[in-house]
């Protein structure tokens, strides 16, 4: 009769425990998202759950525990989703993240969530942004001496099946350099292509730039902006990032004359009262993802500008000179940064 108790004792602890196991051997082949309360994502098979922590196989870095307590959501994914079979190939610090909505300098459409406020800390000075909501980030960019200083918005306007809409703006002024009469903005719109592992934008915009730094009658510059940027993962935690922006910036071409008449227009006429200058910018970069709260990235950037306000003479060979209209200019722009997400 002893024998029998022990049998049957034995059977109510090990009988459960086996169908579990049962279970969970069942779902083997199933990818399961699990999020976690801080941000972070795994992507991989459940092997075990006790009911204080979940046991995970993943592909990029092997079994991991995950206490029940910093997990927020377990959700089953479609084996056949090639995002999500990505995600799990790459770990977990790329799934999501505040790093994902933005390439090295511009930034795509896809929305940023409540709450993913991250920091970037450049050469020239400092950049801060705050998602005030599921949609709507708003952000502060500024150089180590306070100024310029720029205000940044972008605004999720839709987002479906890979494909996303944004609008965003940015006004800025030289602060207390120059008693802030130099300002300007800049207006545009971002269609991107993708998810947050590997996507492609196209953008444009209206800019404007007026410089009250000598006189208050200085006539605006106005500018129009393409750009194009793109993201794709490559090995484990790095990311190509390409930025490339091409700058139409049209200003008046009559100069001042400080001897002019209060009472006349004291601007002088040239042959061409207008002209255009052309700017591009590429900017092709690696970033490093070190975890989920924290990247590390460069660029090699290049700058080509012509300036057409400018004559370039050349003597000829019969002893006359002739005249080429505009100048272009070409030189490098290494730079560096860092993200921190807070």
């Amino acid at each position: 009769m002893k024998r029998i108790n022990i049998i049957l004792l034995l059977s109510i602890i090990i009988f459960p425990e086996f169908i579990s196991s049962q279970e969970f051997a069942k779902d083997t082949n199933k990818l399961f998202l699990i999020k976690k309360t801080d941000g972070g994502e795994f992507i991989g098979e459940i092997l075990s759950d006790d009911g204080r922590e979940v046991l995970i196989m993943t592909k990029a870095i092997g079994k991991v525990y995950i206490r029940k307590e910093n997990i927020s959501l377990i959700t089953q994914t479609n084996e056949t989703n090639k995002s999500a079979i990505e995600i799990e190939e790459t770990g977990e610090f790329r799934a999501e993240g505040p790093f994902t909505t933005r390439y090295y300098f511009t930034n795509n459409a896809l929305p940023i969530k409540k709450g993913e406020n991250y920091a970037l800390i450049n050469l020239f000075g400092p950049e801060v942004h705050f998602a005030v909501s599921d949609k709507l980030s708003l952000g502060i960019i500024a150089s180590w001496i306070g100024s310029p200083v720029t205000l940044v918005s972008k605004l999720s306007v839709f987002s479906k099946n890979n494909v996303h809409f944004s609008i965003g703006n940015i006004i800025g002024s030289s602060g207390y350099l120059a008693q802030g009469r130099v300002f300007g903005g800049l207006h545009w719109g971002t269609l991107s292509v993708g998810d947050r592992m590997k996507n492609i934008s196209f953008s444009a915009g209206h800019g404007y730039f007026n410089d009250n730094s000598y006189t208050f009658n200085t006539p605006s510059q106005d500018a129009l902006f393409l750009g194009m940027g793109g993201i794709a993962p490559i090995g484990e935690k790095a990311s190509f990032i390409l930025d490339a922006m091409l700058i139409s910036n049209t200003k008046d071409n009559r100069y001042y004359d400080p001897f002019t008449p209060s009472n006349d227009y004291s601007y002088r006429n040239r042959t061409d009262q207008t002209i255009t200058n052309m700017t591009l910018i590429l900017m092709p970069g690696m970033r490093f993802n070190k975890s989920y709260t924290k990247a590390f990235q460069l660029s090699l950037a290049g700058v080509f500008f012509t300036d057409n306000s400018r004559m370039i003479s050349r003597y000829n060979a019969d002893g006359t000179y002739s005249y080429k209209k505009g100048e272009t200019i070409s030189f490098p722009v290494p730079t560096i940064s860092w993200l921190r997400k807070f």
